[in-house]
């Protein structure tokens, strides 16, 4: 694991300066501390952080191929690289090094392009042909590794695998996108291709961008796609037998490694298995670490022990208590633009704890939206079931009256709180999923903003990334058709995107077998009801390793990876908060309405309603402002403009080099 950056001058064959690559290149350092790069050439810059992984002694980037005329600086694994260095030798390669990165620039010169489509693995990186003048940037399907990129003023291309490094440079403006500012407080994240400055993008998993000098800056283009087909014939008993082999495959290509490997173990069905399956492939104990929480509501350490006695592992537990919050600031840092999921904060602690012990780690992520394990798979379910006894045109007026009239009731136990399943009976079924994933309804939104931010939305919601992704499914399959969203949105932009950070702030590489894009196919032909039956997630999945895992641990309720958010907001946040929520460096970004954001720290800190998430929202978007003026760049648009509605990426139809 690594961090690359660079620039490409798309008109000439300027000079960069060395020291400007070293600048932006050495602020990864903390991805890749064993190594530094650089390759300088008229026209083109490459840099690389190196975190040293398979062949220690000769894997340095950037790496060429035979007669330099090819270089790639790259950020990942390709898994299956040892079975594509014979058929790469048959075509006349000569191979230098025992490192995976050189069957990058072979593939290249043997297929071109279509190169992506021969590696099973987790990657982004960039790859220069001299000959061709030809750029190409490419990122792996599941969206594991991340890769920024914007065009500045003076006609450079300048690329990184964390958006700090373009908003590095002297030459990027740093004008927040208004339609950046909605994603995140619909969704907690901002929604790929778009970033929160107006000016750069994420490169969408499963898509290349190929740069020629002289011609205009390309779309990106897709190279791979899931689809849910659910027209396997296989019997439940077949698709138990085959689905641990499958899981074995994807875990043991993922134990090959030159240093310290092992696992995340947090108690869950998902790393429980990951574990047993390496246990299964191991010789020596595997190594394995979890996090417990002083509230026992929160703490599933006591079943992480269970399974690591069951395995022999040499088990590694921390404690973590109240203080971690003390981590706002770092996090801001580490991503570079507004995340609000919470548990980014557990997260980065086990990874600081597993890189004490090993330089590689296995997780369980992928698990939930592969086999069905959300319980919001399972309301949506039955919500679809009424949806589709009554037309919308019925539904929408009738519960859409009933949940405005119904009380919002956060104090009450779950099966009185109905007020959020009668507002998504008043949806079609993208809308009622949108809706379930929201950190705050629509209006509750329109409510937060100001005058100024709605006017540069122009009407545009978090909710058309959703439809825009739906409509590329390929499914109406209730089931299908909602993992198929979780894979574009939840997944890449919040669950990969919190691990990528919180471990490579550690220098430490996380795997996830259970996102192998052949075991996400496989699973996509399967029928919905290998995933849930009779009201229970991920039944394939459990019933599969029930001779490995104790069943109370498979059938427990899923207990997240969570914090006690409303408790810290009311307690020792609670200054903290204020002071974000109804300070100047907030309300002068001019996107806000002060008495809506007044009237919910009030409401939450008083005990009258839970507005942890969308607080934790605000607080975020106030250490992203903090950290942004530390580094000496301006925080805001102003009076909500940040710059115009139609500049971002996959909802607002501007920008050069958007996604499909």
């Amino acid at each position: 694991m690594c961090g690359i950056s660079g620039l490409f001058d798309l008109q000439g064959k300027r000079d960069y300066p060395r020291d400007l690559l070293q600048r932006i290149n050495d602020i990864q350092q903390h991805r890749g501390p064993d190594e530094a790069g650089l390759h300088l050439e008229p026209g083109v810059a490459l840099g690389h952080r190196r975190l040293s992984i398979i062949d220690l002694a000769t894997g340095q980037q950037p790496l060429f191929n035979e007669d330099g005329s090819v270089a790639v600086v790259f950020n990942g694994e390709i898994y299956n690289f040892q079975e594509l260095v014979p058929e790469l030798q048959a075509l006349g390669h000569v191979f230098k090094t025992r490192s995976d990165t050189e069957v990058i620039v072979h593939a290249w010169e043997a297929w071109g392009e279509a190169c992506v489509q021969r590696f099973r693995g987790m990657f982004a990186f960039a790859l220069y042909d001299r000959g061709r003048q030809t750029l190409f940037l490419a990122r792996d399907r599941m969206g594991v590794k991340p890769l920024h990129y914007a065009v500045l003023a003076d006609g450079s291309f300048i690329f990184g695998s964390e958006l700090k490094v373009v908003t590095a440079h002297p030459g990027f403006q740093r004008a927040i996108d208004p339609l950046a500012v909605e994603d995140f407080f619909a969704l907690g994240y901002v929604a790929e291709p778009r970033c929160i400055y107006r000016d750069a993008f994420k490169l969408l998993p499963a898509h290349t961008l190929t740069l020629k000098r002289g011609q205009p800056l390309p779309q990106q283009r897709p190279y791979w796609d899931v689809r849910f087909s659910g027209d396997s014939r296989l019997t439940s008993a077949e698709a138990i037998a085959e689905l641990r082999p499958r899981i074995e495959e994807a875990v043991k290509l993922r134990m090959i490694a030159d240093v310290p490997l092992g696992a995340f173990l947090s108690g869950g069905v998902d790393s429980s298995a990951v574990v047993a399956t390496m246990a299964g492939l191991s010789a020596a104990p595997v190594q394995t670490c979890a996090i417990g929480f002083d509230d026992p509501a929160f703490n599933e350490s006591e079943y992480a022990a269970r399974v690591a006695e069951r395995y022999g592992t040499a088990h590694h537990l921390e404690i973590v208590r109240g203080e971690s919050f003390d981590l706002i600031d770092t996090l801001a840092w580490l991503y570079d633009e507004p995340y609000a999921d919470s548990s980014a904060l557990p997260t980065y602690r086990v990874c600081q704890l597993a890189r004490r012990h090993v330089t590689v780690a296995l997780s369980g992520d992928g698990g939930d939206e592969s086999f069905g394990g959300y319980r919001r798979y399972r309301l949506h379910l039955a919500e679809e079931g009424a949806r589709r006894k009554m037309p919308l045109a019925i539904r929408r007026p009738l519960f859409g009256l009933l949940g405005r009239l119904y009380p919002k009731a956060d104090w009450a136990p779950r099966h009185f709180r109905a007020k959020t399943t009668l507002q998504a009976l008043a949806l079609d079924s993208v809308g009622a999923y949108f809706h379930s994933m929201s950190i705050l309804r629509d209006d509750e939104r329109q409510r937060l903003y100001s005058p100024g931010l709605r006017q540069a939305l122009a009407g545009y919601t978090a909710l058309d990334v959703f439809r825009r992704h739906a409509g590329n499914a390929g499914t109406d399959e209730p089931l299908g058709l909602i993992q198929y969203l979780d894979y574009k949105t939840w997944l890449t932009g919040d669950i990969n995107t919190k691990v990528d950070r919180a471990s490579m702030a550690h220098a430490l590489e996380v795997r996830e077998p259970l996102m192998d894009h052949k075991l996400v196919e496989w699973l996509a032909t399967l029928p919905p009801d290998l995933k849930i039956r009779d009201g229970e997630g991920k039944w394939l999945f459990k019933k599969a390793f029930e001779p490995a895992l104790p069943k109370d641990l498979l059938y427990r309720p899923k207990m997240g990876f969570s914090v006690p958010l409303a408790t810290w907001l009311r307690g020792p946040l609670a200054q903290r908060l204020r002071d974000a929520a109804l300070g100047p460096r907030l309300l002068d970004t001019g996107y806000f309405d002060p008495a809506t954001l007044k009237s919910m720290v009030e409401q939450h800190q008083a005990g009258q309603r839970d507005f942890s998430a969308p607080l934790w929202s605000v607080l975020m978007f106030d250490a992203f402002l903090r950290t942004s003026e530390s580094r000496g760049g301006g925080g805001g648009g102003g009076g909500g403009g940040g710059g115009g509605g139609g500049g971002g990426g996959g909802g607002g139809g501007g920008g050069a080099a958007q996604g499909n």
